[in-house]
């Protein structure tokens, strides 16, 4: 059943098929760990969140649309996008609950970041691609950040950026493009390249490791 269609795999999930769910797991989780980490940071529960969202899509999956049905890239884009906006609601609840203690992880983030700055001992570090790439994601304002996770690591289009975090398409492609620069800047000198070509060479190489 690894082949079957997302609407396919949510019709079996419906009839109580629990290895749909686990094919769903598999072909869903990466890209929900990227945007909620992006969200919560490396040190926040975000493993937990998209557990979370599994488990709401096991009790209740979502009903795929009569123009979805039959059409895998449509039920996979429908599917995708419910499981974003699961994951980034539950994202905004963990946030809100937990103001007090993320206060107190942001000023030693902070701190961190601060210690980061040294160029002669970060090398070995730096070295590491998908680490160097998720330090400087880190350092982004959240909004930029949520959003170049999903374009740029998620592959989601302007459209379904919009509707998983409620912006405009034409604030999406702005703050895509800040965030971009802002990446491209601080990640030219860890590729040897000029600013505008570092962020999309070393993301993709991220993605290309893990």
């Amino acid at each position: 059943m690894d082949q079957a269609s997302d609407g396919t795999l949510l019709a079996a999930l419906e009839r109580g098929d629990t290895t749909a769910l686990t094919n769903l797991l598999d072909r869903h989780q990466a890209v929900l760990l990227r945007h909620a980490r992006a969200l919560l940071g490396e040190g926040g529960p975000y493993e937990d969140v998209v557990q979370e969202a599994f488990l709401r899509l096991l009790e209740k999956p979502p009903a795929m649309p009569e123009e979805a049905r039959g059409n895998e890239l449509l039920e996979r884009a429908h599917l995708r996008s419910w499981l974003h906006k699961v994951t980034r609601n539950l994202c905004m609840d963990t946030l809100r609950s937990e103001t007090r203690r993320r206060a107190r992880e942001e000023s030693v983030a902070s701190h961190d970041v601060s210690r980061d700055g040294r160029s002669g001992g970060d090398l070995a570090e730096q070295l590491d691609t998908r680490a160097a790439v998720e330090r400087e994601l880190a350092k982004l304002p959240a909004d930029q950040r949520e959003v170049l996770v999903l374009r740029l690591l998620g592959e989601r289009s302007y459209k379904e950026i919009a509707e998983i975090t409620g912006k405009k398409i034409g604030t999406v492609g702005w703050l895509v493009s800040e965030g971009l620069k802002a990446l491209s800047a601080s990640l030219a000198p860890l590729v040897d390249a000029p600013a505008p070509a570092a962020a999309a060479s070393v993301v993709r190489a991220s993605r290309a490791n893990g």
